[in-house]
């Protein structure tokens, strides 16, 4: 986050700009369209297979039609997003910029859409004509199953629709989250068979999600991909032949090779973090972060050694020193987490937030020579220095 006492400079020219709302327009965001590229890039060089740019809840706050476009430019041939309603807007956006939908095999002129979370519905809500899953299978998305009744009223709406729905049956090996159980999966890959003899349902893809990609040295990871196979197994047995692999997203792409497969999910590593810093930061891996916050500072003071600072005094200044007053907190985004630890840029000069974030104000630790606009002031010339 930078802070100054003046209007923030104008954005890059590769950049977008949104505005906190608590702030109003005295705070924004400015997004780094470049930084985007670049990461999208590196990541595909680490992963050596085709990528998804993952772009679900706005691409991570950065702005949805931004991003996903962006990571088009650096080579992405699928977008992900979590929500129905989210990949219809995705499909709406691509369709206005004149992104072209694949007839064939994806790339990043005609990139594929993957949604995963459906809403849930019987079967005769599924077919009629205001159906969102009818809306999907028009929109040309492709769409995640785990459940028996998922599929029931998938192939309810293609029926209706008179298209196939392509699918990608989601496992479960080991995260107990979204994905077909052990148990449930040789019911459900026979239906799916039975579905696709039907022409119905198209399975393209076979998919799960690794639990402790982040932790590189975890055996978790060699678990879940014996999971994945054995699941492999079973779809196979029963006659399907599903074409994209996936397991991987950042952590699994970055730190474990054998689970890249036919494709991986760039999520958080496209927006320049590290699954997890202790590992190896963003810079490390080579990525740049995305965003930056910018805001003024509309108070200065000083204060005394030892004087607490913010809610419950869990930082008291170490000497006489100035701090500031930046009106940006947790109901923009800043996490709490980040009480007496977020770095901030003051003047060219790196600091840190001080004390507990508030809702919409942090403090931020100037030192103990500033101006009256908060600008670090040069140090005094000391006898010798002449």
């Amino acid at each position: 986050m930078d802070s100054s006492a003046t209007t923030p400079s104008t954005a890059p020219r590769s950049a977008a700009v949104r505005s906190a709302p608590s702030a109003a327009a005295t705070s924004r965001a400015v997004i780094d369209l470049e930084a985007v590229a670049h990461n999208g890039r590196r990541l595909a060089q680490v992963a050596g297979v085709p990528w998804m740019a993952v772009v679900k809840a706005d691409a991570y706050g950065h702005g949805l039609g931004p991003i996903a476009l962006t990571a088009l430019s650096a080579g992405a041939s699928w977008l992900g997003v979590a929500q129905l309603a989210e990949a219809l807007t995705l499909r709406s956006l691509l369709d206005e910029a004149g992104v072209s939908r694949p007839a064939g095999e994806p790339s990043a002129q005609a990139p594929r859409v993957l949604t995963w979370l459906l809403p849930v519905m019987e079967p005769a809500r599924a077919a009629a004509e205001d159906s969102p899953l009818r809306a999907a299978l028009a929109a040309d998305l492709d769409l995640s199953v785990s459940t028996l009744p998922q599929l029931e009223a998938l192939s309810a709406a293609a029926r209706a629709q008179g298209r196939a729905a392509r699918l990608h049956l989601k496992v479960d090996t080991g995260m107990s989250r979204g994905g077909a159980a052990p148990e449930e999966l040789p019911a459900l890959a026979v239906a799916l068979r039975r579905a696709v003899d039907e022409g119905t349902v198209d399975v393209v893809g076979l998919w799960s999600h690794l639990s402790r990609a982040d932790e590189p040295a975890s055996g978790s990871t060699e678990e879940h991909l014996e999971r994945y196979r054995q699941a492999e197994h079973v779809v196979r047995a029963a006659g399907l032949n599903p074409p994209i692999r996936h397991l991987a997203a950042t952590g699994g792409l970055l730190w474990h090779p054998q689970a890249r497969m036919d494709l991986v999910r760039a999520g958080i590593g496209l927006y320049g973090l590290s699954p997890d810093p202790s590992v190896a930061t963003g810079a490390e891996l080579g990525l740049r972060p995305a965003m930056r916050l910018e805001s003024p500072l509309v108070q200065v003071k000083r204060i005394e050694a030892g004087q607490a600072v913010s809610y419950g005094g869990t930082w008291s200044a170490p000497t006489d020193r100035w701090v500031g007053l930046v009106p940006l907190g947790y109901s923009d985004g800043i996490p709490r987490a980040a009480s007496s630890a977020g770095p901030v840029g003051v003047g060219g000069i790196m600091t840190s937030i001080v004390g507990r974030v508030c809702m919409d104000q942090v403090v931020v630790d100037l030192g103990p020579a500033v101006d009256e606009t908060g600008a670090p002031l040069p140090a005094p010339a000391r006898v010798g220095d002449a």
